[in-house]
């Protein structure tokens, strides 16, 4: 895999990282061997990064970057990354994890089931198997605490999103929006079309990490009947 990159200012204290313009397993590679990278290299300047679908943001502290009367502070941090760079192995990555969640679909976990079938003239069981059947990766984690955007979703079910957003969707609802997926990891407002919700709690602030999912993860889905929802709630909260 060739690894090409290019590098802008974000403001005054942050550099953004451009690793390509489409949404790819091979590009969401790229972010996560960036990030894989910043974290094995720690410096005192480096504030946070972000990864997102195609480019890491990193943000940094003028303060802290080395004075020279000839350079100024992204100049210096451009260098570096660049300089960094060169001992990255694109051929090398980690192996991905597999992560299970189960979900109960349709009923008053997922009110949004009948719409996202009648939408793309299936049946909710279909709809629930081929969800169920996806090869899904985590792009990025955003939005909300541990919010993970999935892609790798059919088009087959894919639904628009609501009109009028919800003032309050449940912790744990797993949903559709275009050709993604998703799990709201706390109650919040949104307006994803709402086909179940998983036992499992992905955002758990007082662990670390506090999120069950991260960049590179893949996901599989798995249907459990709504007493399977109630025993694993039970024992999971």
């Amino acid at each position: 895999m060739e690894f090409h990159y290019s590098l802008y200012p974000l403001g005054d204290h942050a550099v953004l990282i451009q690793l390509g313009h489409e949404i790819t397993p091979e590009n969401q590679q790229k972010v996560q061997m960036v990030a894989t990278h910043l974290d094995n290299h720690p410096t005192s300047w480096l504030v946070e990064y972000i990864p997102a679908y195609t480019t890491v943001t990193v943000f940094y502290d003028p303060m802290k970057i080395p004075f020279s009367s000839d350079q100024l502070p992204y100049d210096f941090v451009c260098s570096y990354l660049q300089q960094s760079f060169l001992d990255l192995n694109v051929n090398k990555f980690e192996e991905q994890r597999v992560i299970e969640i189960p979900v109960c679909y349709g009923g008053k976990l997922g009110p949004d089931l009948s719409f996202v079938a009648d939408h793309n003239g299936l049946t909710p069981d279909q709809v629930i198997d081929i969800h169920s059947n996806g090869k899904y990766l985590v792009h990025m984690i955003g939005f909300a605490p541990g919010f993970p955007y999935i892609g790798g979703m059919s088009e087959q079910i894919a639904a628009p999103r609501k009109a009028s957003p919800r003032l309050k969707i449940p912790a744990r609802s797993v949903g559709i929006a275009g050709k993604q997926t998703g799990v709201y990891p706390i109650e919040s407002p949104g307006g994803w079309q709402i086909i179940g919700r998983t036992p499992v709690r992905l955002f758990r602030p007082n662990e670390n990490p506090p999120s069950l999912l991260k960049a590179g993860d893949r996901v599989k889905f798995t249907p459990i009947c709504f007493e399977e929802f109630l025993e694993l709630e039970a024992k999971l909260q």
